[in-house]
């Protein structure tokens, strides 16, 4: 057998794993066989690529592989759930800044690129660098390095898109390749950019882009933001795997695109805006309420000992968590609490809104952490319906998705936006450690209704206490 059918076979192998794997992933329990056959396929389709290469000298190879796992393995073990969106932030960003430089390196190193490779390298290089950049972005929103709001300044819609036509015009530049190029470039007054220089300022303005396409996005879109970025990141390997006229990473690159502008759309959808309209940013703003709008919010507050009493007479519960179950970490404790209930006779199920937390199936992730049987969560349009039939819902630091301003008010920014119908419930309790508002900076009604209890504290604090009162009030 030939070196040439060797290398199609094992992508080939690669790819069909890496096709496998994401469909695993689509249910708990084969998602860590997912993991491990998309990794496989990974690593084989490495493999195979170095031994095709011919490699002269694997030092810096080697050197950079256990660099990477070292640094991996530390990220994958100290980094907390809460700070998962982060990781995807940056490990995105990383995919975009990888395709940007092998594109660039290419360029740089090689010459009269036939012009089709010459469109692939300026797209590796506009999308990478915007992925890298914007990426970098996201991730100080959701670490709070960078502020939450959305960042906003004269003409910055006007600049953006005369930014994106000036990369694409020196990019027709760079696709003609060669002495043309220069000849081109030349004949217009831009000689000063002949060669290296051409894709270097390409390379400048893409990254200049992903801060300036980022910035205006407010926290409340940070869901929609990674899944967007995560195709970016797909797509910028798609386009280098042209460069690099390598089949498999086509074929990555592609599905991880795809797939990304699927998850997209799920979430444009899940907030009833459109992804140009999250992408024009200004959401996540603290809103000026329209006049006769405003309504001073009159709440109720209980103590374990009520919470407890609550709970102990409550047949059907539903548990709605949110990023505040995610930053206290109260996971487990909430399963603790659903067993309880559940072994004296309630009815427990959880409530995911697509959009809760800081990434897509952020909820799901921590809940099947915490060993939550898969077959109790539901999604939004599962049990919506089922509320005005539930004795008692229990969010927990769910703001935004449970706001029933979202159905009536049109002055407010989520107006439109499917919500989780928890006022519905004959009773709610909400625990939170304060009554700051959500992502999108504004209050929450529903903590005003009559059928709406507060329970202030940390959520795992807070349901540790409810557990030890309602056992000590059943034995």
């Amino acid at each position: 057998m030939h070196q040439e059918d060797i290398l199609i076979i094992a992508y080939l192998i690669s790819s069909v794993l890496f096709i496998i794997g994401i469909k695993e992933l689509s249910a708990v329990k084969t998602a860590r066989r997912g993991n491990f056959l998309a990794a496989l396929g990974m690593f084989l389709a490495v493999v195979v690529t170095l031994w095709d290469q011919k490699i002269i000298g694997y030092e810096l190879i080697v050197a950079g592989f256990i660099l990477g796992a070292l640094i991996g393995t530390i990220m994958a073990v100290k980094v907390a759930m809460t700070g998962m969106p982060q990781m995807v932030a940056l490990l995105n960003g990383f995919g975009g800044i990888a395709s940007l430089l092998v594109a660039q390196a290419e360029f740089v190193h090689g010459s009269n690129h036939p012009v089709p490779i010459g469109v692939s390298i300026v797209l590796s290089i506009l999308i990478g660098g915007v992925t890298f950049t914007g990426s970098m972005v996201a991730f100080g929103k959701l670490q709070g390095i960078v502020t939450e709001k959305s960042v906003m300044f004269p003409m910055q819609h006007l600049l953006n898109a005369l930014l994106i036509l000036i990369a694409f015009g020196l990019g027709t530049f760079l696709s003609i390749g060669g002495e043309a190029s220069t000849e081109a470039l030349h004949s217009v007054g831009l000689g000063f950019l002949a060669g290296d220089t051409l894709s270097y300022t390409i390379a400048g303005i893409s990254l200049l882009l992903g801060i300036l396409l980022v910035i205006p996005i407010g926290g409340a879109d940070m869901p929609v933001v990674i899944s967007l970025l995560n195709s970016y990141s797909g797509i910028a390997a798609a386009t280098t795997g042209f460069v690099l006229e390598n089949t498999v990473l086509i074929i990555t690159g592609s599905l991880v695109g795809a797939s990304g502008i699927i998850l997209t759309q799920i979430m444009c959808k899940s907030m009833n805006r459109s992804l140009m309209n999250v992408l024009l940013g200004g959401f996540g703003q603290t809103p000026v309420a329209a006049s006769g709008e405003t309504k001073e919010i009159t709440i109720k507050e209980i103590g374990v000992e009520e919470a407890a009493m609550v709970f102990e007479t409550a047949r059907s519960v539903v548990i709605v968590p949110g990023y505040g179950m995610a930053v206290a970490q109260a996971q487990h404790v909430v399963r603790e609490l659903s067993e309880l209930l559940e072994k004296h006779g309630a009815e427990v199920r959880f409530a995911i809104h697509p959009v809760a937390g800081r990434m897509p199936g952020h909820m799901n992730v921590l809940l099947a952490e915490a060993n939550v049987p898969y077959e109790k969560l539901y999604e939004m349009d599962q049990i919506n319906d089922d509320f005005s039939n539930t004795d008692l819902a229990l969010v927990i630091g769910a703001n935004d998705v449970t706001n029933p301003a979202a159905r009536h008010n049109e002055a407010s920014p989520i107006y439109g936006m499917p919500i989780l119908n928890v006022d519905k419930a004959q009773t709610v309790v909400v625990i939170k450690r304060s009554m700051r508002s959500g992502y999108a900076g504004i209050d929450n009604e529903l903590y005003g209704y009559d059928n709406c209890l507060m329970y202030f504290g940390d959520a795992k604090d807070a349901v540790g206490k409810l557990i030890a009162e309602i056992k000590a009030n059943l034995n």
